[in-house]
């Protein structure tokens, strides 16, 4: 469950495409975007990888120099457990508006992997486009399960309220995005606002760990399913613990228990064909968003599998839409 780079990992993910139909775009919601064409997905495993190897699907790559109108500060200490310290590294526009939020990213990787640096191709695209963006990392579901992943993502929000001044960032308008183990921690900090269980220790506790606006990539929202329910990453994240033993354990750890009137707009990104995470987690969610009138955009993407925005074409297709859900979530001010 974590967003993929390198070669290896691709061939992996690419391995799960399956048939896609012809629709267009498939963007649902209250929130006002674009109708962009959707990308086109394949048919086959075997067309898929035909495509790879005829370099027809181009991947992204993270930059290899950073361009001249974005400045980067890496390794910066966020948070401390005891001993531990937890880090994140900020990227910066040359100019910087205040009239933009500032952005969070978190990796994922099954809350067991993963590193922040898989995001430096998002943080340095949206600091291009004057945005203030972080990619932190998280405690691990090895070294410490739930919830520390969702007390450190928290932390890193009140830091960077704690040196909003510092570094120019609006503490009024931060964004969680995330992909797969880190949509759901993203989800956690936009439908959580309140739980006092989930805040932790890490420091900054004079400040609001509350985000403002929530992009989830095909991230898990009800753990209590049968797909959670029989997950060795899911049991691993919860301490081992099966729903059988800990159904409430379940609940509290599952974004969708925590949604309730008032939360964040949310945009919303998965794939069909989903092996990963299920489809049926995204349409869910889109479920209960609609209910309760939170304004929401889903796209929900035919023919492409996890980790779906490694394809430059999705990605293109999503990043366009991350900003229009920006500008109309926090549109500039006059």
């Amino acid at each position: 469950m974590r967003f993929i780079l390198n070669k290896v990992r691709i061939t992996i993910i690419l391995l799960t495409l399956v048939v896609a139909s012809d629709a267009s775009a498939a963007v649902t919601g209250t929130i006002k975007l674009p109708n962009l064409p959707e990308p086109k997905g394949y048919d086959s495993r075997q067309a898929v990888m035909a495509a790879i190897f005829k370099k027809e699907i181009e991947l992204i790559q993270p930059p290899s120099t950073l361009p001249s109108n974005v400045k980067e500060i890496k390794e910066i200490e966020y948070g401390r457990i005891g001993n531990r310290a937890l880090h994140l590294d900020l990227y910066l526009p040359d100019t910087i508006s205040p009239d933009k939020p500032s952005l969070l990213f978190i990796h994922g990787g099954a809350w067991s992997g993963g590193s922040r640096d898989v995001y430096k191709y998002y943080t340095v695209h949206f600091a291009k486009l004057g945005y203030i963006a972080a990619t932190a990392s998280y405690r691990l579901s090895g070294e410490a399960p739930y919830p520390a992943a969702v007390h450190d993502t928290k932390c890193a929000v009140r830091w960077m309220r704690a040196n909003a001044t510092t570094y120019g960032m609006n503490p009024k308008q931060i964004v969680a995005i995330g992909g797969s183990a880190g949509g759901h921690l993203s989800l956690m900090l936009g439908y959580s606002p309140d739980a006092a269980h989930l805040e932790g220790t890490g420091g900054h506790q004079e400040h609001s760990s509350s985000v403002q606006a929530v992009v989830n990539f095909y991230g898990p929202v009800d753990l209590t399913t049968k797909m959670g329910q029989e997950s060795g990453s899911f049991r691993k994240f919860l301490n081992g613990k099966t729903y059988a033993e800990s159904p409430s354990l379940y609940d509290d750890a599952s974004p969708l228990f925590h949604l309730k009137e008032g939360a964040p707009p949310t945009l919303t990104f998965h794939g069909t064909p989903d092996e990963t995470v299920e489809i049926a987690q995204g349409d869910m969610l889109e479920a209960k968003l609609k209910k309760l009138g939170i304004p929401y955009g889903y796209a929900r993407l035919e023919g492409w599998p996890h980790s779906l925005d490694a394809a430059t074409p999705v990605n293109d297709y999503c990043t366009q839409l991350i900003e229009a859900f920006l500008n109309d979530t926090f549109p500039p001010k006059p």
